[in-house]
C-alpha cells in the first residue's frame, strides 16, 4: 500500500528556512504526480507545490513563488520542498500527496494519497 511519510516541519523565525521531506514507499511513484498543501486552523486546505516525478516539472502556488522550490530523488523515493524566508502567514500543517497522472492538478481532492501531515510554525 501507498505511505508518504513527511518530516521536517518544526518552529522557526520569520525570515529563516526548512525543509520538509516526504518519504514515499508501496510503489512505483514514476507516472505520479506528488504535491505539497497546506493547511492554516480554520482555513481550507492549500495548493503549494507539486512536481511529476517523471520529467521532473513543477508548478507554483503564487503566494510560495521565488522562496519555495520542491525537488525529488529519484534513488530515495523522496520529495522535497525547500522554504527560504519565511513568513508568519506560512504557518500551518504541510501535507504530501499523491495522484497518479501524468497532469498536475492543484485541487486536493485530485490527490489519492496523503502523509499525516507535519507542522510548520513561524514566529514574527
Amino acid at each position: 500500500q501507498v505511505q508518504l511519510v513527511e518530516s521536517g516541519g518544526g518552529l522557526v523565525q520569520a525570515g529563516g528556512s526548512l525543509r520538509l521531506s516526504c518519504a514515499a514507499s508501496g510503489r512505483t511513484f514514476s507516472s505520479y504526480v506528488m504535491g505539497w498543501f497546506r493547511q492554516a486552523p480554520g482555513k481550507e486546505r492549500e495548493f503549494v507545490a507539486a512536481i511529476r516525478w517523471s520529467g521532473g516539472s513543477t508548478l507554483y502556488a503564487d503566494s510560495v513563488k521565488g522562496r519555495i522550490t520542491i525537488s525529488r530523488d529519484n534513488a530515495k523515493n523522496t520529495v522535497y520542498l525547500q522554504m527560504n524566508s519565511l513568513k508568519p502567514e506560512d504557518t500551518a500543517v504541510y501535507y504530501c500527496a499523491a495522484h497518479a497522472s501524468r497532469f498536475v492538478f492543484t485541487t486536493y481532492t485530485v490527490y489519492d494519497y496523503w502523509g499525516q501531515g507535519t507542522q510548520v510554525t513561524v514566529s514574527s
